[in-house]
């Protein structure tokens, strides 16, 4: 872009917050609109926005080595998987040591993002004003519309998604409660373990559609990401050695009373916990087949399989979506495909950024930081984008990359290994620079 170009960034998250930080040291103006009344998006426990998901005994998946800036290395003595009120702070610590939080506008939300005549967007914020900007840059995240199944029938007990669980007594008390737990993600691994205490839950029965590879966070003694093949190496040598690591590791998933897995290890988004293969072993949770209906206070699952439950949690993730667009071609079709180049840029539309939009693997807190290099290079004029033709065959074959090791499934769309990912998009800056100058 090049002509001091003014940029609207929609939220203050891990991924609109580094994104600023980039924005402002290239010299680029822009106004950051966050919706809550302090930074941190998914991280902040009990965000008053309803956006978070955030609960109790939340701890990261992923080692501090992986998840820290790296223009902000995380404090000395961390543990390898900090809880949830240490990430809060990390980013609280963050955007004061930068100076950025007075570029922040708190208790505003972009309720709409349209494009002008001219290609500049106009956006109405929540106070009622309208602005306009050069470029655009989202990164309202997308784990905070929650996804939920329908089912047959009626559930005569309660009824909610993770992503309104805060602990075993908010926002229900599950204290002696007989407990179904929808889904074998992050969150659904966490969240049963949790009530399958013999101290809170009677029992819990987690229902899932297909078996997973429940992985632990440490191998070895060491946080398990931490030994993740390095990028240079082939990727399929890579996956082969990765998947007989983890089946020597972990063993069969049968042996812990789980259903045996479809699919390869590592074919799926990685499902990780410290204690759900164990107190599956103990028997203090049953997994049980996937819910074909709801039958009073029975939860009737296939092959017969049922379940008197009082309360169903939904672990069953989210919708990917952005309010703020009218336009349909800025919406992820019903399959969640979102084909972006790099994952930032939709061709065509060379001023609208998505930052932070991905499931990477090992981490998400730092992607957009790689990402900001790109946009902020762009906006100055250092970078330029190949044509639009180009950029949607480079996506292809990008997509092919990543998401060939992955089973077809919506959850599954905007999936990357992280420093792979990485590598391509220093590469790619590298190029977009030589271009700029030709």
């Amino acid at each position: 872009m090049g002509s001091d170009p003014v940029v609207c960034i929609i939220g203050a998250g891990c991924s609109g917050f580094t994104t600023a930080k980039r924005l402002r040291d290239a010299g680029v103006r822009y106004d950051c609109f966050e919706e809550s009344d302090d930074v941190g998006g998914n991280w902040y426990f009990d965000n008053p926005n309803g956006r978070s998901a955030c609960y109790e005994s939340l701890h990261i998946d992923t080692s501090t080595t992986r998840l820290q800036f790296e223009d902000f290395p995380a404090g000395e003595g961390w543990p390898d998987f900090p809880h949830h009120t240490l990430i809060h702070q990390y980013f609280r610590d963050y955007v004061d040591h930068f100076g950025l939080r007075e570029t922040i506008t708190f208790n505003t939300r972009v309720d709409r993002a349209a494009r002008t005549p001219d290609g500049r967007w106009e956006v109405r914020l929540s106070t009622g004003e309208t602005r306009e900007y050069d470029a655009l840059v989202v990164a309202n995240g997308h784990h905070w519309d929650p996804r939920t199944p329908e089912y047959p029938g009626e559930f005569d007990g309660v009824t909610l998604h993770s992503h309104s669980y805060r602990s075993p007594f908010e926002p229900v008390d599950m204290r002696g409660k007989r407990v179904v737990v929808v889904g074998m993600g992050n969150s659904a691994l966490d969240i049963a373990a949790e009530l399958s205490h013999r101290s809170i839950a009677e029992h819990v029965w987690v229902s899932a559609r297909r078996g997973v590879w429940v992985l632990p966070k440490y191998r070895g003694g060491k946080p398990a990401d931490k030994l993740m093949m390095p990028p240079w190496m082939p990727k399929t040598l890579a996956l082969r050695l990765a998947r007989k690591a983890i089946r020597s590791n972990v063993g069969s998933m049968r042996d812990y009373g789980l259903p045996e897995p479809d699919h390869e290890p590592l074919a799926a988004h990685p499902s990780v916990s410290i204690d759900f293969l164990a107190k599956a072993g103990s028997g203090d949770l049953t997994c049980v087949p996937e819910i074909e209906r709801l039958n009073g206070p029975v939860v009737e699952c296939t092959g017969g399989t049922r379940v008197e439950a009082d309360v169903i949690v939904y672990a069953t993730g989210y919708n990917i979506r952005f309010p703020f667009f009218d336009d349909p071609e800025l919406q992820p079709d019903a399959e969640h495909r979102f084909p972006l180049f790099k994952r930032i840029l939709r061709p065509g539309v060379d001023n609208l950024y998505f930052a932070g939009l991905a499931q990477a693997s090992p981490t998400i807190v730092n992607l957009a930081e790689q990402q900001s290099k790109l946009i902020a290079a762009h906006l100055t004029g250092e970078y330029r984008l190949p044509g639009a033709a180009e950029m949607r065959r480079t996506t292809v074959g990008d997509e092919r990359t990543h998401l060939r090791q992955y089973y077809n499934s919506p959850r599954h769309t905007i999936q990357l290994d992280f420093a792979r990912y990485v590598r391509d998009l220093h590469r790619e800056i590298a190029a977009g620079r030589k271009r700029a100058r030709r």
